[in-house]
């Protein structure tokens, strides 16, 4: 079998994983919190998070790490989120400041020319 470079696939594919990696794990993780009660939910959550691993470990083969693993915060973006429309914890505004920062120095350590 063939080793695929990073070179040969598509320009952004590695970084398109590790982000949908980031909804994955944050999304087990949130299944998980409902899990605790419910075995089913359980059982979602760690599929959810075993193909972020996936994804991950496949973004890994593809791009820098030094470009795709600050990417990988945007979990903790979607997990505010989350917990904001999912489990009613409050958006504060140190929250909000805090994924504006989280956003800035992603796009920063991700973005190359």
């Amino acid at each position: 079998m063939e080793q695929v470079k990073a070179q040969d696939s598509p320009r952004h594919l590695g970084k398109l994983l590790m982000v949908v990696s980031a909804f994955l794990t944050a999304t087990g993780q949130l299944f998980w919190k409902w899990g605790h009660t419910n075995l089913l939910y359980m059982g979602i959550g760690f599929v959810c998070y075993g193909l972020g691993a996936v994804l991950m470990i496949k973004s890994f083969s593809l791009e820098k790490l030094s470009v795709a693993y600050p990417l990988m915060c945007i979990s903790y973006i979607v997990a505010l989120f989350y917990g904001d429309f999912f489990l009613d914890e409050p958006l504060t505004l140190k929250k909000l400041a805090a994924v504006a920062l989280l956003g800035i120095g992603v796009t920063l350590t991700s973005y190359e020319k």
